[in-house]
């Protein structure tokens, strides 16, 4: 079933997780591990990342280097068709990025998750390489995810890129897409970020999932700016619990977003990592149920493959 469709004749807001996929190398039951205590509040769809291949200069006995291109984790397809074997009932969502590929690598990305049966995708454009200040497109990929969109209605009235296909076989992809209350960092300001995310509606994107934010206050501004701008598809928000101190520090600089001071004093306080940990559940609890009584339809959790904190907030919350 289609997220949108899902999202629309829902009775009730419900909750849906996104993943992480294990490392190269890891035993399948590792993805098996992050997915099955999810499983008892009935998601009705998951979605899984995607993380392009990465460059790495290994050096030669002669001093030089080499470049290499390393994949860090298995393919989207491999992700999803274990998943599918393990739940068939569960709607799967693989990210589909724009970073690290030809414009035609992407559409047969896409064909092979049509075979396997799949019906929804978030089209992302990608983050920039480790060491690279800002994203760099491949010299026959897509620089902005609505291209990839574009792309996506176009696969779904069958037309290919390849001109040499004539009738070819429509997909029926659900196009989600990404959205930043408090602006993607590229962006010269929040009125241009919505610009660009309204271009993403336009080329026929269905619904729209935000980055994690920690005051729901940005939310909601962030959607009546949206509402504002002519945007009216579904906006699920993103949430995700603090789980260490650390991440004070690490999100703010990884995802260019702000944390409200409160939370700040509160995970000062903690003097232990399980009270810091809790801190995060209650958090997420308090902006859950808030963000449930302005009327969302959802609640997307990013759990990074460790489910349990996230576990706790739902049974608190649904």
């Amino acid at each position: 079933m289609k997220v949108i469709d899902i999202i629309n004749s829902s009775q009730r807001p419900f909750a849906s997780f996104e993943l992480v996929p294990p490392l190269k190398g890891s035993d399948v039951s590792r993805l098996y591990d992050s997915i099955e205590p999810l499983m008892q509040f009935q998601p009705p769809f998951i979605n899984v990342t995607c993380h392009r291949d990465e460059v790495e200069y290994v050096p030669n006995a002669d001093g030089t280097f080499k470049q290499m291109t390393v994949a860090k984790r298995p393919s989207t397809t491999a992700i999803v068709g274990a998943i599918i074997r393990r739940y068939p009932d569960l709607e799967v969502v693989p990210h589909v990025i724009c970073g690290g590929a030809s414009q035609s690598r992407v559409e047969s990305e896409l064909l092979d998750l049509h075979f396997l049966g799949i019906q929804n995708v978030v089209a992302l454009r990608g983050d920039a390489l480790p060491g690279q200040r800002y994203f760099i497109p491949e010299a026959d990929g897509f620089s902005h995810s609505a291209e990839l969109v574009t792309m996506i209605r176009n696969l779904n009235r069958g037309q290919y890129l390849d001109p040499t296909v004539k009738k070819g076989l429509s997909t029926d992809f659900c196009i989600g897409v990404a959205g930043y209350p408090e602006k993607h960092f590229e962006a010269a300001n929040l009125d241009t970020d919505i610009q660009h995310l309204k271009e993403k509606v336009e080329a026929g994107a269905d619904y729209i999932v935000t980055q994690m934010f920690f005051d729901n206050q940005k939310f909601y501004a962030f959607v009546d700016r949206l509402r504002q701008a002519g945007i009216t598809i579904p906006v699920v928000p993103g949430l995700k619990p603090i789980s260490s101190q650390r991440q004070i520090d690490l999100l703010p600089r990884s995802f260019h977003i702000d944390i409200p001071q409160e939370l700040v004093s509160e995970i000062a306080k903690a003097k232990t990592p399980e009270a810091t940990y809790q801190v995060g559940i209650e958090w997420a609890i308090q902006q859950s149920r808030d963000l449930l009584a302005h009327g969302v339809p959802a609640i997307h959790y990013y759990t990074m493959a460790r489910p349990d904190n996230v576990c706790k907030i739902v049974k608190a919350v649904f």
